[in-house]
């Protein structure tokens, strides 16, 4: 389906109109002869201020559902694979022929799912070259180009027109319009070959100045330092053992206001063998809280395992990340649940995200209980680039006395992805290394091949000592910021490394 976002300036005077009409009669066309409807979209939002206006713009987004498998991502995957044009049919007024285009839609998806195309980009103002050099970013692969005949073709704005990289079985002659143009390449070059000259640019040098013309408003980068950290592993010769068996634990799973992660959160937990308890805090009056104080304490009783999951609980706020999650939990009945739960069932309690700030201000890491916190407790605080990050980040287990770490080592790399605004860990040194005695630092922010470093392009909020995960003393209690949960069938299919840390199979498996 089609949604819709329009800017144009005030309309002040009758002629005005013309625009937005002759753009929604445009969008109107394309839904009939695609046979598409919009599904909604933004009102229009006035692009005046005083004699200057926006240009007039539609903005258009195809959403569509399709299976995982089904699906490829835009970076060129493999050298060797060739590089193709598809130029779709366009009358003489430079609108697409839309029966000819669906043909052509129909079959760029047959040959996609038969795995001759294995990725695609669609060509808009820019035209061939700086499309093809967004498809080398990804994986660093070059590109040579020697089907263009004329240089300037490179650059025409043919917008429709794709990209695509091809396999060796692939018949250019299935599609109308489709040649081959180029070939993928290893070197990490662009390279053309245009009217009998050679010119070339590196792919690393095009990713730099394509990022760097909003580097100065949305920074991705601090100036910190990127001198490797030095932190050794710690490989424990004891690691708490349960001695309160069950057959299939339970975990409870609070979610408050603002939490959005309790959903992927129970499918890693019931994949891995478990009961889920979900349990929403109802907060509209006073006998709301006191009743959703109640069904917690209940709930925790009947528990092996607290989770606290990722989110946003109440919007961050009063004041920072997870106080009002921290503040229910500060309630006598509840605490005294989870106090019941550690001491008397060997329960184990596990926070990401949202969830670690929660357990930070509680106390349940690095202390092992609800303690609050002192002016040497570990917090966690603002980016280092001064908001919210959403990437993919490289964790390299510290230590292995956590029960929740029982099915991987120390020194094994993983990867997972983060989103959060305030995922700075912060501590006195004494405090980080009397962590680190005790093994209670569990995970650190490295490079690809585990290497701890202060380089915020792996330690991406800047947290002292790289560190990305803590335990209680024991390890019962692991709090972390990346998103273990977030794992499965179609997740992050183009991200290269391990993203299993084990985490839910190794809580559960801890009770049997």
């Amino acid at each position: 389906h089609f949604t819709f976002q329009e800017y144009f300036r005030r309309m002040e005077k009758r002629s005005d109109w013309g625009e937005p009409m002759t753009a929604l009669l445009g969008a109107f066309e394309a839904q009939l002869r695609y046979g598409l409807a919009s599904i909604g979209g933004k009102d229009s939002m006035s692009g005046s201020f005083n004699e200057i206006h926006v240009p007039p713009t539609l903005v258009s987004f195809a959403v569509d559902m399709a299976k995982a498998d089904d699906i490829i991502t835009p970076e060129f995957k493999k050298a060797g694979n060739r590089l193709a044009l598809v130029r779709i049919e366009k009358d003489d007024n430079d609108l697409p022929v839309y029966d000819s285009v669906l043909e052509t839609s129909r079959k760029l998806y047959r040959l996609v799912k038969e795995k001759k195309i294995v990725s695609s980009e669609v060509l808009d103002i820019r035209g061939v070259i700086p499309a093809a050099l967004i498809m080398g970013f990804g994986n660093g692969l070059g590109v040579k180009i020697t089907g263009v005949t004329k240089t300037n073709d490179l650059f025409t704005a043919t917008p429709g027109d794709v990209l695509l990289e091809i396999t060796d079985d692939f018949d250019p002659a299935l599609l109308p319009g489709c040649n081959v143009i180029g070939e993928i390449t290893d070197d990490g070059k662009c390279t053309v070959e245009c009217e009998g000259k050679e010119w070339s640019v590196s792919i690393s040098d095009a990713f730099d100045a394509w990022k760097g013309k909003l580097e100065p408003v949305y920074r991705t980068r601090t100036a910190a330092a990127d001198a490797e950290v030095d932190i050794s592993l710690y490989k424990g010769t004891s690691v708490y053992v349960c001695k309160n068996k069950v057959a299939k634990p339970t975990v409870f799973i609070p979610v408050f206001p603002g939490t959005n992660c309790e959903y992927d959160t129970e499918k890693a937990f019931r994949r891995a063998g478990a009961d889920v308890n979900i349990m929403v805090f109802k907060n509209r009056d006073a006998a709301d809280i006191t009743e959703s104080t109640a069904a917690f304490e209940k709930a925790i009783d009947s528990a092996q395992i607290v989770m606290f999951p990722g989110g946003f609980s109440a919007g961050d706020e009063p004041d920072g990340s997870a106080k009002f999650f921290a503040t229910a939990f500060r309630q006598e009945k509840i605490k005294e649940a989870v106090q019941r739960l550690l001491s008397e069932r060997d329960g184990l309690v596990l926070g990401i995200c949202n969830g670690f700030q929660a357990m930070i201000k509680l106390g349940l890491v690095p202390n092992g209980d609800i303690t609050g916190q002192t002016e040497d407790s570990p917090t966690l605080t603002f980016n280092t680039i001064g908001r919210h990050i959403s990437r993919m980040a490289y964790l390299k287990v510290i230590s292995d006395k956590s029960p929740w770490f029982a099915g991987i080592r120390p020194g094994e790399v993983y990867v997972n992805p983060a989103s959060h605004g305030e995922g700075r860990f912060v501590a006195p040194e004494s405090v980080i290394k009397e962590l680190v005695k005790n093994g209670q630092i569990a995970t650190c922010y490295c490079d690809p091949e585990g290497r701890v470093s202060m380089d915020d392009r792996w330690n991406i909020n800047g947290s002292f000592y790289a560190v990305e995960g803590i335990t209680s003393p024991d390890g019962r209690c692991l709090g972390k910021m990346c998103h273990s949960e977030r794992i499965g069938d179609g997740v992050a299919k183009n991200i290269t490394g391990s993203q299993d840390m084990k985490i839910f199979e190794s809580g559960v498996n801890y009770f049997r």
